[in-house]
């Protein structure tokens, strides 16, 4: 801890422009594995609480909690006039699994080459993550004094594991992190397609998980006397009629509104496409043609899919079981019972045994708050004159459900854009444009001092 603390401080902090600041933040990052298997959380908060120490943060204000080895999480607090409740800030630190040998590059090193930042983490999210260290480290050193109390959590195990910061404070440290509403940048950003921006999302809403096991059996026997009711055939059977089936369009603000949005965005079939699902949901046609591209069809309705299959016990013997994971991803207005029913329905079969595996955690859908709305749009509009901000419900799942969940209003906000047609979260080669990052770090900070102002 102490070489760490001497480290920073051998180089002078205060003199760092924008953005190399963020930059060495993001380097640093990237080079701490946070990975659940073996990784260290606990390592990349204490290195940002060093930078927050080094910035002028008092003891006090930078609080380093850890309820499990490598498990830390940090919370940082910039104090304002009361004026108002706070605004809290967060990010997680920990990343997916990454494989040197999976990758053309080691993932864990932070890498510029053709204009793009490469590293486990380069947007999900410890880019995100370095724009709001930057923000923090950058409102200290300027003397910012902000309407109300600003607090920045940075946490663990949001992409697994099972010690989730966001989670673990809510439950026990709810006093750290209470505040009027949040704005997890681990949500929203902007969409690049064939190298142009076309608009900047906002998340505005949040599927919902939730997993169930599919099971069947049978007494089995000996392979070489083949029976008709085989248990892997009768689960397959079932997953088949799983595979062709479609859970039906549903439409709410956030959807509706996002689509009517981004039509214009999208010249020809799909932008009229867009256009007419908005104004009726019930256009199967052009639900239809929406659906052939998995990023339209995740908003157009609840989805199941089967993501893991085992069954048999010996390649001489019939299978006395067979079993598959079915992972759902329900809209915020849909539910866990409804969603079950609909499975049992489709499978068809009463030999299939369908249980909750993963429960569902629902959380009451509340519009955007139109106060950050308006931040966003004015920093956009600031960084890209005449762009526009459509709000997006989030497909998969971020911390904000444990925030919605228990009283705090999240809205995911990030300044960074990525390529539609390139998305590399949770995979290979992982990256985002330099330039991008460069433009996030003042859009970050013009929307954690605007929201600031209690306005």
């Amino acid at each position: 801890m102490r070489l760490l603390a001497l480290a920073l401080l051998t180089f002078p902090l205060c003199a760092q422009p924008q953005p190399q600041l963020a930059r060495d933040i993001f380097k640093q990052l990237i080079e701490i594995n946070t990975t659940d298997s073996t990784g260290d959380n606990t390592r990349a908060a204490q290195a940002m609480a060093e930078r927050f120490r080094a910035a002028g943060y008092p003891d006090a204000d930078i609080q380093l909690l850890t309820p499990a080895p490598r498990k830390g999480n940090l919370v940082v607090r910039l104090h304002g006039t009361g004026a108002a409740r706070p605004v809290l800030f967060i990010g997680h630190l920990d990343v997916v699994e990454a494989r040197r040998a999976d990758w053309s590059v080691d993932p864990f090193v932070f890498l510029e080459k053709d204009g793009y930042f490469y590293g486990r983490g380069t947007s999900d999210m410890k880019g995100d993550d370095a724009t709001l260290v930057a923000a923090f480290v950058r409102m200290k050193r300027e003397g910012f004094a902000p309407a109300r109390d600003l607090i920045l959590a940075l946490t663990s195990d949001e992409e697994g594991g099972q010690h989730n910061g966001v989670d673990w404070l809510v439950k026990n440290r709810r006093d750290l992190i209470d505040a009027e509403f949040c704005v997890n940048a681990d949500g929203g950003g902007g969409d690049i397609k064939n190298g142009r921006h076309l608009y900047m999302s906002m998340q505005a809403a949040e599927k919902v998980f939730v997993s169930f096991r599919l099971e069947t059996a049978n007494p089995g026997g000996h392979s070489s006397l083949p029976r008709k009711d085989n248990a892997i055939y009768q689960l397959a059977a079932g997953l088949t009629r799983l595979a062709k089936f479609e859970f039906p369009v549903q439409l709410f603000d956030a959807t509706r509104v996002s689509f009517e949005r981004m039509a214009p965005f999208y010249p020809g079939q799909v932008g009229d496409d867009m256009k007419a699902i908005a104004a009726n949901p019930e256009d199967a046609a052009a639900a239809a043609r929406l659906s052939e591209k998995p990023q339209y069809n995740a908003q157009l309705r609840t989805t199941c899919v089967a993501t893991v299959l085992t069954g048999g016990h010996a390649e001489n013997a019939l299978p006395q079981s067979a079993s598959a994971v079915v992972n759902c991803r329900m809209l915020p207005i849909d539910n866990q019972a409804n969603v079950e029913r609909t499975l049992t329905r489709v499978l068809a079969d009463p030999g299939i045994k369908v249980t909750v595996m993963t429960p569902a955690k629902p959380v009451a859908y509340t519009p955007l708050d139109q106060r950050v709305v308006r931040v966003v749009t004015e920093a956009t509009n600031k960084m890209w004159p005449g762009l526009t901000v459509v709000p997006k419900m989030e497909t998969g799942a971020t911390d904000g459900l444990y925030l919605r969940g228990n009283g705090i209003p999240t809205y995911g906000v990030s300044g960074i854009f990525n390529d539609e047609d390139d998305i590399r979260a949770h995979g290979r080669d992982e990256r985002i444009l330099a330039k991008s990052f460069d433009e996030a770090v003042d859009f970050m900070y013009d929307v954690v001092t605007s929201l600031g102002q209690a306005r």
